[in-house]
């Protein structure tokens, strides 16, 4: 993607980073934002959740070594209310999302801001590259690489580029993020989507690049995959509930997957042939755990449809069980000169 001409500026870029528990990995993210080859001017605000271990400490130190870096409090410890502190608290006319376990590439920004610029864009975002180090992780990783796993959005299975409904993390023009107001605070998960759907809605272009690439590192237990999925398809609810059309077969594959396996499998307590259903989805799972994880170990294969089944239930489950309350109190639809 070629960049800006010898007479357009590179203009200055506020890298925004909401940080919770972030001790082990925030100096290695900063050290990456500050490495960018980027020619123009950037910034750092990291706005900073209540920790409970020694993120503060790691966040001041590094703020004392080098000038580009702000903090900023985020005392709710929220995403999105980080997010628009950082916002609130930078100056560049592009805003780049990074978070504070993320491995971006040197020329990250560099490439975002060709992109902006070349497609007139108000969102620029590339590929969430889920790698994992354990075997565990490296199944949820092979998983969310997958369509059997996440679907067909191209941030998660890659594809080419073109316009989306969404993107992973996002470089923004601070123009469109005035208009819409920001990030919507209500949204615990699902805020870049959200954020998403009202800029589109608002007459904005979210982009999508396979030539931005961000190592992203799944959770690393059943039981945080399932919390995290659980919350995705709960929060997934409380969108379509706020957004009429925003919904789709993919999102809602797994709570009637859930719902369909378990009512066959009530049935098959008195009509045994009901047990297919069930095992048809066990069988697919399988099948298809096999050739996602197609030329890894064999522990990591084994491990790939368990990693599926809890993504599935958990999705499914968390989208039926969302309560309505959950809808309440959120931000207006888009509005125009809108304030951060």
């Amino acid at each position: 993607m070629p960049g800006p001409d010898s007479a357009t500026q590179w203009p200055p870029v506020s890298v925004i980073v909401p940080v919770l528990n972030e001790e082990q990995h925030l100096a290695d993210a900063v050290a990456m934002i500050t490495a960018q080859d980027y020619p123009g001017e950037v910034e750092i605000v990291l706005a900073l959740g209540p920790s409970r271990d020694r993120t503060d400490e790691v966040a001041t130190r590094l703020a004392a070594a080098d000038s580009r870096i702000r903090l900023v409090a985020n005392p709710t410890g929220k995403t999105p209310a980080g997010l628009n502190a950082a916002i609130a608290a930078s100056t560049g006319a592009i805003v780049a999302r990074v978070d504070g376990h993320a491995e971006i590439p040197a020329d990250y920004l560099t490439t975002a801001v060709a992109t902006l610029q070349a497609t007139y864009a108000d969102n620029v975002g590339g590929i969430m590259d889920a790698q994992g180090r354990t075997t565990f992780e490296r199944a949820v990783a092979t998983a969310m690489r997958s369509k059997i796993g996440v679907g067909n959005a191209a941030f998660h299975v890659g594809g080419k580029a073109g316009e989306a409904p969404t993107v992973y993390l996002g470089v923004f023009r601070r123009s469109m993020l005035t208009k819409v107001g920001g990030f919507d605070e209500h949204y615990q998960r699902a805020q870049d989507w959200e954020m998403n759907h009202r800029i589109r809605a608002a007459g904005g272009k979210i982009w999508f690049t396979p030539d931005l690439v961000v190592t992203y590192r799944p959770r690393s237990t059943p039981e945080s995959l399932a919390r995290q999925y659980f919350h995705y398809g709960r929060w997934r609810h409380v969108i379509a509930r706020h957004h009429e059309g925003s919904i789709n077969l993919r999102y809602l594959a797994p709570p009637t997957m859930v719902v369909g396996t378990l009512a066959a499998a009530a049935l098959g307590l008195g009509w045994r042939p009901a047990w297919l259903v069930p095992a048809a989805y066990g069988l697919a799972v399988t099948a298809g755990g096999a050739l996602a994880a197609k030329g890894e170990p064999a522990a990591v294969k084994a491990a790939t449809p368990l990693a599926l089944a809890i993504m599935h239930w958990s999705w499914g489950i968390g989208y039926l069980t969302s309560p309505r309350h959950l809808a309440e109190g959120r931000m207006a639809e888009p509005r125009d000169g809108g304030s951060l």
